[in-house]
């Protein structure tokens, strides 16, 4: 057992994230909060890990870079524990911290806010709701290019079948659409009809993508996988950036192939996204160039941000961290042989290493 309260340095703390953990360390009142929690702007990187000099744990979030050098210093600063407060773990080296430091997640805060969000991103693209709502506060009722087209009857694409995918999928079927997926390791007796990519290219009317990034799907939609698609097929990601090539992504827009693109996910976010550039130049031209196309929706990675997801999201990692420093078991710990489920034989009773 631990002795006083564990410190914890938390990278890249917003507004929103502050609310949410002190309610959830403070749920016994704020003078018994469980956790000393400081509340770090930076994000953590090779040139700001020493700010977590002193803690027993970080807390990261999708954009903080856990290369090998910031874990090796995490070690040597006697931190024994990684804390991320999302889902994925693509920006964790988790190959290296294997046998050094211990990596947590949060496998589920919400999966109805962020299948709900590609989906209020379809119904934006396609019925060009953003452009009327425009339109409308100059009191411009014109409804010249605003035409759209029904769901009802077209087929989506799904590409990842796990909690999110699937409830992506009961949003589609209540709009009548004829659904289509992929996954390495389909849901067994789940009634979806699964097909090979080429299938999925080539049959549907929507993709949506709703799978973890890796080595073996990064740039999964690129120049090659575009040519096998329908003329004015509608692209939605709310997973991860990389799993687009976007500079082939734009040159399929340019030549009429996609007919639409909804991404609340960016390759290179992590220098854009969270953050208030609207009185700045920003860099990325690529970037530039996608939210100047009228058939591009870009929202900033917030396909998470419920009040419901926020909440969950407290619990499961505080609680993440009580486990693992009180009883030494944390059923969300991840490892590199975890994320290989061929070399994983891991029931999560014990620390994997």
């Amino acid at each position: 057992m631990r002795m006083g309260k564990l410190k914890i340095a938390f990278f890249d703390a917003k507004e929103y994230d502050r609310q949410s953990f002190v309610i959830s360390n403070g749920k016994n009142g704020s003078d018994n909060e469980e956790f000393d929690i400081c509340y770090l702007e930076a994000r953590l990187s090779p040139d700001t890990y020493k700010l977590a000099e002193g803690c027993d744990a970080v807390c990261v979030f999708v954009n903080d870079d856990i290369n090998s050098f910031v874990i090796d210093k995490l070690c040597e600063m006697g931190v024994k524990l990684i804390a991320l407060r999302c889902a994925g773990y693509n920006n964790v080296d988790i190959e290296h911290a294997f046998g050094k430091i211990h990596v947590v997640r949060v496998p589920a805060y919400s999966p109805y806010a962020v299948a709900e969000h590609a989906m209020a991103l379809l119904l934006t693209s396609i019925r060009r709701i953003h452009k009327a709502y425009i339109r409308t506060k100059d009191f411009n009722f014109s409804l010249n290019g605003l035409t759209g087209f029904d769901l009802h009857g077209k087929t989506v694409g799904v590409i990842g079948t796990g909690k999110i995918g699937r409830i992506f999928i009961d949003i589609c079927r209540g709009f009548g659409m004829q659904v289509i997926a992929y996954d390495k390791f389909p849901a067994k007796d789940s009634g979806i009809e699964y097909v090979t990519l080429d299938e999925l290219w080539e049959r549907s009317d929507v993709i949506s993508l709703h799978c973890p990034l890796t080595d073996e799907n990064r740039h999964m939609i690129n120049s090659k996988s575009m040519e096998k698609m329908k003329k004015g097929v509608v692209i939605i990601n709310t997973s991860r950036g990389a799993l687009i090539d976007t500079e082939a992504l734009v040159e399929g827009i340019k030549q009429r192939k996609i007919g639409a693109a909804c991404l609340d996910v960016y390759e290179e976010e992590s220098d854009v996204f969270f953050h208030d550039y609207s009185n700045h130049i920003v860099n990325d031209d690529v970037l530039a160039r996608l939210i100047s196309m009228p058939n591009v929706i870009v929202t900033s990675h917030q396909a998470f941000l419920t009040n419901e997801a926020l909440g969950n999201i407290a619990d499961t990692t505080l609680q993440n961290i009580h486990d693992f420093f009180d009883t030494g078991l944390c059923a969300n710990e991840v490892c590199y042989k975890c994320a290989n489920i061929s070399k994983c034989n891991q029931k999560h009773e014990q620390k994997c290493f």
